[in-house]
């Protein structure tokens, strides 16, 4: 099996470009402060194990990442919020690379890798790897009400945190807690 590599994955943080930090933003795309937004779970529940697709169409299960600090961020490219906070998770994947934390994108876009790859190129967005969760399995096992949707989950797989709406993932506050968080 073709393994989406953690280190991929951490280095497509590391590449991104300088002129790739996030675009203004319109007043009712307003990112939400990640630190009095995160709810932290207490205590720490573990991730559910669950399945999406790398660009190539293989299929991957978040286990494989355990060992490493992650962030899973549900979103769509036709979803106004996930738009507006996505540069910012851009940033946060090159901020927490060399901490070895993964940032996971998992798209619910029936549009699949082309959907996600335009948009991507559209909006300057490098540094992040294009993931789907086409069939919705995502929200389901992590039980959201809706995207985008966020989780911080630690080295053990367990779920630290979790965000629902858009935030600033990129003011050094935010970053510093996701080290925090999925360092552990």
């Amino acid at each position: 099996m073709a393994l989406i590599s953690r280190r991929a994955v951490l280095a497509a943080g590391g590449t991104l470009a300088a002129a790739s930090w996030p675009r203004k933003l319109r007043a009712q795309e307003t990112l939400h402060d990640l630190a009095t937004s995160l709810v932290r779970a207490d205590p720490p529940k573990p991730a559910p194990d669950i399945v999406f697709l790398d660009a190539q169409g293989q299929k991957h299960h978040l286990s494989e990442f355990r060992g490493h600090g992650m962030v899973v961020n549900l979103w769509a490219t036709w979803c106004a919020p996930c738009v507006a906070e996505m540069p910012s998770l851009a940033v946060l994947s090159k901020a927490v690379a060399p901490a070895d934390i993964a940032v996971l994108p998992l798209s619910a876009d029936h549009g699949g890798v082309t959907a996600v790859t335009a948009f991507f190129r559209k909006h300057d967005i490098t540094g992040l790897p294009v993931l789907l969760d086409p069939d919705g399995d995502a929200e389901r096992a992590f039980n959201v009400p809706g995207i985008p949707s966020s989780f911080i989950i630690d080295k053990a797989g367990m779920v630290r945190g979790r965000l629902e709406g858009p935030a600033d993932w990129s003011s050094p506050a935010a970053i510093a807690l996701v080290r925090q968080l999925a360092g552990a």
